[in-house]
């Protein structure tokens, strides 16, 4: 059986604000349309309605739940199949956890597609809880190894869903070629204090006085900007480093085709889009070790890596890239080929094997006879 026609009731966030999560719930609405399932969103994050209540707290948390709710329950009674886009924390309890309660009662199969680099701090106190409300699931899916050692570790089994990145737009004939004299770096997420864009200005600062004309982009919102300004104020590198915002995909590729290097700075972190963007746009990286980072990035071979919070080592690794373009053309280049399998023509086998799965389905032949994950 086809799934187009299929009717889908998906769940999650949607922009703004244009994170990660909101940025995949889009692209895989928009890519299951265009396959023909009858996609239906379930918003997670809709406006505030009068939008003063988003001002007042506990209210605020009122307001978007109720509605959620309702929505979600007539939604997922129309569908055949719901796929939810889960995150770790309150988003799971408040949003997640009634979207598979929902979908057992309604008796629709269901399939959790959870993203998060927080995912051992949120399971050490809720794996209990975590792993009951699953039972409903068909499958539980993840975009790396990483997390399926995580949840592994709690009694709960996942399988990889890679997340997609779009060969058309974030081009792997990309080469990367640059003025050694005035490199231009960039840092591709929200500006939060998780994703170490704090050490990323301090990295640039030592960067900056071997490479005087040397630039830095922090392409991304966020709670902590006037923070992060600040910072490259008192290093006295702000004429330097410039806060464009948040830019839409198609800004983000000719800002890749201008760059000379991406740094990942991260204090936790899973499988950052960005950096797969990066690799398939032939912009060389050098992130921190931590989280699922070294299961998507081999150092030495697609990217170089470092200990987190530590801006010298991040600056060394930078100016060992920018001063050696052979070495740089290299590690790209196998990144590029890396990223090849994250293409939507292999995602979508994998995934519509999982929703064939889910509905009882015959799967395709590449992977007919494969067991049903037991995530319990």
């Amino acid at each position: 059986m086809d799934l187009k026609g299929v009717r889908l009731c998906l769940v999650g966030p949607l922009p703004p604000p244009a994170g990660g999560m909101a940025v995949l719930t889009r692209q895989l609405g928009d890519l299951l349309g265009g396959e023909g399932l009858a996609v239906r969103l379930v918003q997670v994050n809709a406006a505030y309605r009068p939008s003063w209540v988003g001002r007042v707290k506990g209210l605020r948390a009122l307001f978007r739940l109720l509605p959620y709710l309702a929505s979600l329950w007539r939604e997922v009674g129309r569908a055949q199949l719901v796929h939810v886009m889960a995150n770790s924390g309150w988003s799971w309890h408040l949003y997640a956890a009634p979207a598979l309660a929902i979908a057992e009662w309604r008796g629709v199969p269901v399939v959790v597609n959870y993203h998060g680099g927080e995912a051992e701090k949120f399971l050490e106190g809720s794996a209990v809880r975590v792993r009951r409300r699953l039972r409903g699931a068909r499958s539980l899916l993840v975009p790396s190894n990483f997390l399926v050692e995580v949840f592994g570790r709690h009694g709960i089994a996942a399988r990889v869903l890679p997340n997609v990145v779009d060969l058309s737009r974030f081009s792997a004939s990309v080469s990367y070629d640059h003025n050694p004299e005035s490199p231009h770096l960039i840092v591709a997420r929200n500006l939060e204090f998780v994703y170490g864009v704090d050490i990323a200005i301090k990295a640039f600062a030592h960067i900056s006085s071997v490479l005087p004309h040397a630039r830095l982009t922090l392409a991304g919102s966020g709670p902590a900007r006037a923070e992060f300004e600040r910072l490259a104020r008192e290093l006295e590198v702000d004429d330097r480093v410039s806060f464009p915002g948040r830019l839409d995909r198609d800004q983000m590729s000719a800002l890749f085709q201008r760059s000379d290097l991406l740094l990942n700075p991260s204090r936790a972190d899973n499988q950052p889009v960005a950096v797969l963007e990066a690799m398939a746009s032939g912009v060389p990286i050098v992130a921190t070790a931590v989280g699922g980072v070294p299961y998507m990035l081999e150092n030495e071979r697609t990217a170089l890596l470092v200990p987190s919070e530590d801006p010298r080592a991040l600056a060394a690794a930078a100016l060992s890239l920018l001063l050696d373009t052979e070495r740089a053309r290299t590690i790209a280049h196998a990144a590029q080929l890396e990223v090849q399998g994250h293409d939507w023509t292999n995602v979508r086998r994998v995934l519509f094997n999982e929703y064939r799965q889910a509905l009882g389905l015959k799967l395709e032949s590449s992977q007919d006879g494969a067991r049903a994950n037991d995530i319990v």
